[in-house]
């Protein structure tokens, strides 16, 4: 087994991510969580509990090692600033578990299901990286959601048409 210490490897890159997510966030007014592009897309309200909730997927996966669709319990923020508060006490939650867990741990099986029925078994390595991947795509359609409705949208891994201060992170 190699000497890096996936867990860590992770931690630093949801870290990073969670970020810019963050700041997508605090962009989005309440007035706007029924708002949706189309009506086959979900609503902002949605996809901004989706960027604020994955990082509690990860700490299930880790310290759970399954979700179960039926009682993963959700919180339904109604401001603004109880969907950022959500968002940083849920990656707070994450990042403990990534910087504790063992690269032996996360080789173990991780269980999604619905209703105690499991849909597929994957290691929790892999499914972290997934959640990962899953953040940034929902974060990705969370700025279309924002340019639609003429939000500037925040410097995410360079300068945006709307914000040329971009720091890079550490």
């Amino acid at each position: 087994m190699s000497n890096i210490q996936f867990g860590l490897e992770y931690h630093h890159e949801l870290e990073t991510e969670s970020l810019a997510s963050r700041k997508c966030l605090e962009r989005v007014s309440e007035k706007l969580f029924e708002w949706k592009p189309h009506e086959k897309s979900m609503n902002m309200g949605y996809l901004t509990l989706l960027v604020a909730e994955i990082p509690k997927w990860i700490n299930y996966i880790i310290e759970q090692s399954v979700i179960d669709f039926a009682t993963f319990p959700h919180v339904l923020p109604k401001t603004t600033a109880e969907l950022v508060k959500q968002h940083d006490e849920n990656l707070q939650g994450a990042l403990k578990a990534l910087k504790k867990v063992t690269n032996e741990q996360l080789e173990e099986p991780f269980y999604l299901k619905n209703q105690g029925q499991v849909l597929f078994t994957t290691s929790k390595k892999a499914n972290v990286s997934s959640s990962i991947n899953h953040l940034v795509h929902h974060r990705g359609q969370l700025t279309v959601y924002l340019r639609l409705n003429d939000i500037a949208v925040p410097s995410i891994y360079g300068p945006s048409a709307d914000d040329k201060n971009f720091e890079v992170p550490r």
